[in-house]
């Protein structure tokens, strides 16, 4: 389950050490985290990290087929939180030492800026291929925080991108070695604490309005 420390004025949240999959607890961890990061004072940024082979491996589909009465509830879910980041009064940065697939490449787009390890791990939307279309807020997002040629051609085509070729694309802010990948975002992380705070959280509210609005629309999450 996911933790968080705090280093200096960087919090840092690790997602976990398996395929950190959105599991319903999974969520309510994470929220709780951005809870404590919300309510602190003072100059300070989040960092997401992970252990292991995933950063996240997106939805807990295994979890949704055995649950099929609460998809809707589910799904409003993971957009309210790819909300919440979005529009965190505080800067965000994803180290990605792993595969980022899926509902977890959209959780990585949330987030102000991406490190991704350089040789290692792929980000990648494959809902083409698995046949589960993106919801309208999903759309939304990606579309928000990619450059329209890499959005079509990520959402279209499931491409998978390494290290490099994301950072290429636009995707990623740097790719890193493996050992740098969480240390860069920290010091990324570090160097705009002094960002936090009501403005900036306004600042990106009306950035990202029209994904935002979207996202929290939970009339017809499913489109």
């Amino acid at each position: 389950m996911p933790t968080l420390e705090r280093h200096d004025d960087v919090f840092v949240l690790d997602l976990g050490d398996g395929e950190n999959r959105f599991h319903p607890d999974w969520i309510a961890s994470v929220n709780a985290a951005l809870d404590e990061v919300e309510k602190a004072e003072g100059p300070r940024a989040l960092v997401t990290a992970a252990t292991g082979k995933f950063y996240s491996n997106g939805l807990d589909l295994e979890w949704l087929l055995a649950h099929a009465d609460q998809h809707r509830d589910y799904v409003v879910s993971v957009h309210e939180l790819f909300a919440r980041v979005l529009s965190l009064p505080v800067i965000t940065v994803a180290a990605l030492q792993g595969h980022t697939f899926a509902a977890g490449a959209m959780f990585s787009l949330a987030h102000d800026f991406r490190v991704m390890r350089a040789d290692r791990g792929y980000w990648c939307l494959p809902e083409v291929d698995i046949n589960i279309p993106f919801t309208p807020g999903m759309s939304a997002l990606i579309q928000a925080r990619l450059a329209p040629q890499t959005a079509h051609e990520a959402m279209l085509t499931a491409h998978r991108y390494g290290g490099a070729d994301a950072a290429a694309a636009g995707i990623v802010d740097e790719a890193a070695a493996e050992d740098a990948v969480r240390s860069t975002a920290v010091a990324t992380a570090q160097a705009l604490v002094d960002k936090a705070g009501d403005t900036l959280g306004t600042i990106k509210a009306r950035m990202y309005a029209t994904a935002l609005a979207t996202l929290r629309d939970s009339t017809d999450p499913l489109g």
